[in-house]
């Protein structure tokens, strides 16, 4: 099985419940949940949050729309992770985060096809990123993950679950997907409110048309309207793990 786990907590230090800030309709956790779905390789997708009293209104939404949903620790994310991966047992794991409300099927897809292609322990789009911000796409093998979790771990590697592994190329095998051109400036992931503003904007003029829309189709939006655009420049990327 390969397994969809994606990464969701209310309580954001920068922006508290954006998982459940309405976007087109519905909450932006569902919107990208619905765009998971259209996934082709993705066998199973469950929502890893936290037995914090935070996240109970985000279990009751989720649990509404008959979401698998598993809660675990608050900070220690590796451990969310290992209660999910140790009930559903995948051989794959694909971990997303559901601050990506623009995150592409084509692309998790193709990841993912990598990542069985090369055998390695690890395959992302992120280690040497050519993707917009918004896009990434992690996966590991079961047994990596059953490796990593036999480390030693510090407080961060087990805040931000695959640090531990890619930041140890000397003992787990790494691949890296890349495209042409480099659209590793653009950023489309939600972290403050004017990300999700930029979203709303981008839903508002592709939904109805288009519910599966994707990448190609925000890129042409964008070369239409550049106005509409956020970039590094506006905030950079993975800034929330340096804070």
């Amino acid at each position: 099985m390969i397994l969809g786990v994606l990464q969701a907590r209310s309580s954001s230090t920068r922006f508290p419940n954006k998982v459940l800030a309405p976007l087109h309709g519905a909450p932006m956790i569902m919107q990208q949940l619905a765009r998971l779905a259209r996934s082709t390789r993705l066998d199973r997708v469950v929502v890893a949050t936290s037995v914090d009293a935070t996240d109970d209104e985000l279990v009751r939404v989720l649990e509404a729309a008959s979401v698998e949903v598993r809660r675990g620790p608050l900070d220690d994310v590796v451990e969310r992770f290992a209660i999910v991966v140790n009930e559903f047992r995948p051989e794959q794991i694909v971990r997303l985060t559901a601050d990506c409300p623009l995150a592409d099927p084509a692309v998790i897809d193709l990841v993912i096809d990598e990542h069985l292609a090369s055998g390695s322990d690890y395959t992302s789009n992120t280690l040497a990123p050519t993707f917009p911000d918004g896009l990434d796409v992690e996966c590991l093998t079961a047994s990596a993950f059953d490796r990593l979790l036999a480390l030693e771990l510090s407080e961060r590697e087990r805040e931000h679950v695959t640090l531990g592994l890619y930041s140890r190329p000397d003992q787990f095998s790494l691949g890296n997907v890349a495209q042409k051109p480099d659209r590793s400036a653009l950023r489309w992931t939600v972290d403050v409110p004017a990300d999700l503003d930029f979203v709303r904007a981008i839903y508002a003029r592709l939904y109805d048309g288009d519910p599966g829309f994707g990448q190609d189709q925000i890129l042409d939006l964008l070369s239409r309207h550049p106005e509409l655009g956020r970039t590094e420049n506006d905030l950079a990327r993975n800034s929330g793990m340096h804070k």
